[in-house]
């Protein structure tokens, strides 16, 4: 009887193992073509948002545009580490950093929305005062409402938990700051 117990404990022990490791190995494959587009466009996207935020730092007048650049450095700096790990723990291509400089003028509006062009963060970078933060809060807006296009369809199109979760974070959060830049470009 002992034996037989034992022997019904162990086999339950390995058939619980492996539908564990089943579970794990299928954890790491959840994901699809839309999930890896989105983090494939999503890293530039954050990184030129970044590289705004950090002209803002010294450009800006206002210290609620300074506040909000601040912010948006925070928040997107740690997602941009976040996508880079999927992106390489899939096997896929990491865009190379510093892409978000690139002039994008041979990109469709659909591979990339939302991204400013050479010569339009060369103009950001030559602003300063009032102007800056009328300049950057307009750019922001397209830039976040690029952003939202792209949480929109991998919202509807993904498939790996994670990055689902991380494109309604950035709807949400987004939302929310081109609600309070509209109101900032207002005053």
């Amino acid at each position: 009887m002992r034996k037989t117990l034992t022997t019904a404990a162990l086999a339950a022990t390995l058939t619980l193992a492996a539908c564990g490791n089943e579970d794990d190995a299928g954890t790491a494959a959840e994901h699809n073509d839309a999930d890896v587009t989105f983090a494939q466009q999503m890293v530039p996207h954050h990184e030129q948002a970044v590289e705004m935020a950090e002209v803002a730092a010294a450009r800006a007048e206002s210290q609620e545009v300074k506040d909000l650049a601040a912010d948006i450095e925070a928040a997107q700096g740690p997602e941009i580490d976040t996508m880079t790990g999927w992106l390489e723990s899939w096997g896929e291509d990491v865009p190379d950093e510093g892409m978000s400089g690139m002039d994008h003028s041979d990109m469709s509006s659909d591979d990339m929305a939302g991204m400013m062009t050479e010569d339009e963060l060369a103009d950001l970078e030559a602003a300063s005062g009032a102007e800056f933060d009328q300049m950057f809060l307009t750019m922001m807006i397209e830039h976040h409402e690029g952003a939202i296009e792209m949480a929109k369809t991998e919202l509807s199109e993904g498939e790996f938990p994670e990055s689902v979760k991380l494109a309604e974070e950035i709807e949400a959060t987004q939302t929310e700051e081109i609600q309070m830049m509209q109101d900032l470009l207002k005053s």
